[in-house]
């Protein structure tokens, strides 16, 4: 596994309130911040991560170097009094994001936790925001999307400075086809596995940016795509990597994106009668959307993604990623939006 980086002391530490912090990015950013000398105190839920699984200990030892409040962001007073508690801060950092996608959680996380966040944190000193958002949101046709947009423009409009970053695809994302072809089944694309596009970005590369943003004027006030370093790479692309590393012939399976559709339209339909499957129908079209549109720009004038128009940063490739995988030197925690 690669040593970590050296740390980059930041020329103006600040007293940092963060959101979010114990999702892998979340610490990836905590760790970045911490390094460069910011004074960082995060505010989680008492059970935090995948299925609430971290209790209070388990999130103070996964933030080590940051001071630890709890409470529930959902509560618009909660923030102000367990969070901030009155205490004066500089900026407010927030990879804080909803872990499905459905409408409900999206509006609840996405949008309304982050603005009554936002109106509480300027009572406090607040300045300057860090948003961790998606580069997704450029064609938002998905309830998560929406509520994101609507939060990104509260914070534009808001006259903090505001820097709000919208990555290309995770590595986590991207890995929940490792153990499949380990057991030697095929690596599954939907149509030819050409349809998308990405440059994968590492959480440690991210995190970093994220940190970069508070210290570098030319990343304040806009709004910044990035993804990984390199090329950008294909379903496909990712599956042949993945096989090289196994040292296994390339074997792929095609899913038609009418399969998909047909669960949607399904889902939907009976969703309109049994409201849990209405959840459902909503998680299949993220499962779409992942499946066919690029984690790329899109250019507006000819709507079509812009490999070339991606920014990159950082250095973590995803084959680097893919061989720390299988040695088991690493392992990847998948969200709720992951297609396989």
């Amino acid at each position: 596994m690669r040593s970590p980086r050296s740390p980059n002391h930041s020329p103006n530490p600040l007293r940092l309130i963060v959101l979010g912090a114990t999702g892998t990015i979340g610490v990836a950013t905590v760790t970045a911040l911490v390094q460069r000398g910011h004074e960082v105190v995060c505010f989680v839920r008492p059970r935090s991560g995948a299925g609430g699984a971290l209790g209070p200990q388990d999130s103070q030892h996964l933030l080590a170097g940051a001071t630890v409040r709890f409470g529930e962001i959902t509560d618009p007073n909660a923030f102000a009094r367990d969070g901030l508690c009155g205490e004066r801060f500089d900026a407010l950092v927030s990879c804080l994001a909803s872990r499905t996608g459905v409408p409900e959680d999206a509006w609840a996380i996405d949008h309304r936790a982050h603005v009554h966040a936002l109106e509480a944190a300027r009572k406090v000193g607040v300045r300057q925001v860090v948003l961790l958002s998606a580069i997704c949101v450029q064609k938002p046709i998905l309830a998560f999307q929406q509520a994101k947009l609507a939060f990104e423009k509260t914070l534009v409009e808001s006259g903090l400075v505001y820097s709000i970053v919208r990555p290309t695809a995770f590595f986590k994302s991207l890995s929940g086809q490792i153990d499949r072809v380990k057991r030697g089944k095929p690596f599954l694309v939907f149509g030819d596995g050409a349809l998308t596009a990405c440059k994968p970005i590492s959480d440690r590369d991210l995190g970093n940016y994220l940190a970069d943003c508070l210290d570098d004027d030319r990343l304040h006030n806009r709004i910044l795509p990035i993804g990984g370093p390199g090329e950008a790479m294909t379903p496909r692309q990712q599956g042949e990597q993945l096989f090289a590393l196994l040292s296994k012939p390339p074997r792929f399976k095609q899913v038609p994106v009418a399969l998909l559709d047909t669960i949607v339209a399904v889902l939907g339909g009976l969703g309109r009668w049994i409201p849990p499957l209405a959840a459902k129908a909503e998680l299949a079209r993220i499962g779409r959307y992942y499946a066919t549109e690029s984690m790329l720009v899109l250019n507006p004038q000819s709507g079509r993604y812009d490999a070339a128009a991606t920014p990159s940063t950082g250095s973590d490739t995803l084959s680097d990623f893919y061989a720390d995988l299988v040695s088991g030197a690493v392992s990847a925690e998948r969200g709720d939006h992951s297609v396989f």
